[in-house]
Order: C-alpha cells, then structure tokens, then sequence
C-alpha cells in the first residue's frame, strides 16, 4: 500500500522560524511500514505545503497525519483536502491531541484516530486493510461514527527497544532545515519516553501510564552513529530521570568516538544532585540544557507539583554556567500575575545571572490536571490558542497590560551584555535575522489581547 505521512504546518508560521524539529514521530511510523513493504512518502508542510499536488502524483492508500492540540483545526483542514483529492484513501489522525481527546476527531473527512504509540497500531491497520479484515480487531483505534467516536481495545505502548530505527531517509530532502537556536542543522534522537515527576500542567507522564520508559543506551548509540548531523537533541519528555543509564551511555558514546553537540532536557534537581552526571556529558559535547524552572515561588512551585525549590535552581544554574553548558531556562506565567510578579520574575532571571531565557504562559492542556480543574473557566477553546503563548485561564491583570508585561520579560529580563554569548553562536547573518525576528516576535505578543 501507498502511505503518506504528513507533519501538518504550524498554527502560527512565526514560531516554525524559532524552531523546527524533525517529525521524528513520523520517521518511526514510515519505517515500521516500509519494513512491512509499504511504500511511504513523508511530506513536512512547514517547509513544502504542497497537499494538492502530493495528493494528485502519489495516489496514496493511507494518509496519516499528526498534531497536537494547536494543529486540531489545522489537521481536520488537511484531511478535507485529503477527502477531495485522494478519495480513495484512508484518511487517519494520529498524535498527541488525538491520544488525549480522540473525540475531537470524531468528523466524515477522518476514517481512523490512533490512541497512544502508532508505530505497532499502524502496521496492523495497513495488515487489516490489506486482508480486508475488521479494523475493530485492531488495538488502539478510535473510529468516527454519527452516534460517536467507537473505540478498540487499549493498545500499550510498545518497548522501545522493539521500534525499528527511525528512517530519516524519508526527510532527507528537508534535513537541512532542521534546527533549534543555532544548532542547525539538527537532529533528533529518543532514548526515552514519559517522566517521573507529576507535574500538574504536564500531560506527558500520564500518557505512558505513569512509567519511565527506556530504552537500550547500545542501541541508541547504535542509531547516534547513523546520524549524519553534528547537531543533536534528545527529544525525551525528560532525558536525565535515570541518571545510571545516561552515566552509561555517556560512557558508550566516547567509547564509540562519536563527536557531537548534544541538546536534550533535564530537571533542576537531577542537575543539582547529579553534578558529575552533567560534567561527564560536558566532555563528550553536551551544549545546551533545557531546564523547566517554571516560577520564581516555592509556593507556586509546590502547587504545580514541581517538586523543585528556588535554592536547588540557584544551585542548577550555578552547576551548568560552571561547566560551559547553556542554561535554556523556561519560565511559565501565572495568568494570576500582578505587576509585581512580572518585576520579581524579571528581577530574579537577572539574579540568575542567565544568558538564555524564554517565557511562555501556564496553559491548561487537555489531559493535565491543570486542565481538569481549570476547564469550566476557561476564556477560549480555539485550538489554535493552545500555543503556549495565549493566556486560557483569565489573567489578574487586563489582557493588553499582561502582554506588555510578557514583551517585558523578553527585553528586559536577560540583559543584552549577558545574552550577547548566546546570539554570537548564531553568526552575525544570524544574529541579524534573529534580531529582526524577535522584533517580529514581540510586536505579535503585544496585540495578542486582540485575538481573543
């Protein structure tokens, strides 16, 4: 059968020019099809959005598409064009939106929704339909009817170590256009999936179960030698929850000789209790850190289910500068701020003595708790508002006031002689593109309270 893949575009174009990670997700569904004999062709709209003439020269069997909330709207356009133009095909959503609300899906122009990890529930879909045999056999499925979404089995989540390797072949005509900062062109690897914190605006842990899956450090060594970048990041929900296997496979990537600027996630206690961990991953080329520091409060930390204090981020900090390691620190805005807030938090990213920061808003993303006790207050449900950026919970502050204290954090909270290391990286074409583009940036974050 004829599989198109599909990473649909980006509700808001501006932020794919921030980042654009590799649809590594898709890379994993082509491969578990096309060891099965499928032939698998993966489109990445970000950078071509090119459906009706993909649609018309591929005549595709299958058309998979994934998203997460913010691409809701965006995924169900897609596969009206898909109905239009290739209406022979199987049309299915896949993804994290479709595994935390997969009724959502529940329009004609969808066939199937896959629930949870979609490598397995694919390939035994294509076997289903190719044997022309029930699709209700199938675990995992979320199927659209007029009475309402019908549901198959639960399908867990696969080992990782049973996945075949992702097959980048498929985005090779794009691999160039992969990056996060100045790490370009990237890479991106899984070597885990879920957490063990249980944070209350995180829907990831739940979506495991609550485990921490692993996988074999060899054999993610294996795939690191495979991987043609310089530049790669560990797309883990939190790479560093198991700090024996990362000392392990620390130990396996400098046997190998393999030489790389690594990126990947960590929390500000695995950093303070592991400093040698991170000291290790520094030789063999560990760049950049993204840690979720989320606030400035001990308070607010605790209700968030954090688990992290202020002095153990002062410490993290600390540790990463020590090492020549960037600090990506991510701080999340209470709706409820006041103008003092937005000072503190100002105040205290300076005390920090940072050099990279970034700020987006606490959002109640459907499948948190956050969104369980939030949901009947909610100030919009558009999909599209569901980006990190927009404010869902009503704000303490008036909307345009809010915004301008947010644009504030962004000019203010790390000073230019601080972040100059940072945009150097970038190259001075860079550098400049990158300047014109936060301006870009900060003039959309200050009509936001018009979007609503």
């Amino acid at each position: 059968m004829k599989v198109l893949l599909i990473q649909p575009y980006s509700s808001s174009e501006l932020m794919d020019r921030v980042y654009l990670f590799e649809p590594l997700a898709l890379e994993y569904l082509g491969a578990g099809a096309r060891a099965d004999g499928h032939t698998v062709l993966l489109l990445d709209a970000r950078i071509e959005r090119t459906f009706d003439e993909t649609l018309a020269s591929f005549h595709p069997d299958i058309v998979g598409i994934t998203g997460f909330t913010s691409h809701l709207n965006i995924v169900k356009e897609i596969a009206r064009q898909a109905r239009q133009h290739a209406p022979q095909a199987t049309v299915i959503a896949g993804g994290h939106h479709a595994t935390v609300r997969p009724a959502d899906f529940n329009v004609p122009e969808i066939d199937l929704v896959v629930i949870g990890e979609g490598v397995g529930t694919l390939r035994e879909t294509l076997s289903a339909l190719a044997d022309g045999r029930a699709l209700s056999s199938v675990a995992g499925l979320g199927i659209p009817s007029p009475e309402g979404m019908l549901f198959t089995e639960p399908k867990p989540y696969t080992p990782l170590d049973e996945l075949p390797f992702p097959d980048r072949t498929l985005t090779e005509r794009y691999r160039n256009h992969y990056f996060s900062e100045w790490f370009k062109p990237l890479a991106s690897i899984r070597t885990s999936l879920g957490c063990t914190a249980r944070c209350s605006f995180c829907a990831l842990w739940g979506l495991t179960g609550g485990k921490y899956l692993r996988r074999d450090p060899e054999l993610v060594v294996r795939e690191l030698k495979g991987i043609a970048e310089e530049n790669v990041f560990f797309c883990d929900d939190e790479s560093m929850c198991d700090t024996r296997r990362m000392e392990r496979l620390a130990g396996l990537i400098e046997e190998a000789g393999i030489r790389k600027k690594y990126f990947l996630y960590a929390r500000v206690d695995t950093i303070v209790d592991h400093p040698e961990l991170f000291e290790k991953w520094a030789r063999i080329g560990l760049a950049q850190v993204f840690v979720g520091m989320e606030d400035f409060s001990d308070a607010r930390l605790k209700a968030m289910k954090k688990g992290v204090t202020v002095a153990q981020q002062e410490q993290a900090a600390a540790i990463l500068d020590r090492l020549g390691v960037m600090m990506y620190a991510s701080f999340m805005v209470d709706p409820d701020y006041g103008r003092e807030d937005f000072v503190s938090l100002k105040e205290y990213v300076r005390k920090l003595k940072l050099k990279y920061a970034t700020f987006t808003v606490m959002t109640p993303l459907p499948g948190t708790e956050l969104h369980e006790s939030e949901k009947e207050h909610l100030l919009t449900e558009r999909p599209e508002m569901y980006d990190m950026l927009h404010a869902l919970i009503p704000t303490r502050l008036p909307l345009a006031e809010f915004y301008e204290e947010m644009a504030k954090l962004y000019t203010e909270a790390v000073p230019l002689y601080r972040s100059l290391p940072a945009l150097m990286k970038f190259g001075l074409h860079g550098m400049l593109l990158r300047i014109r583009l936060f301006g870009t940036f900060l003039k959309r974050v200050r009509q936001f309270h018009l979007e609503y």
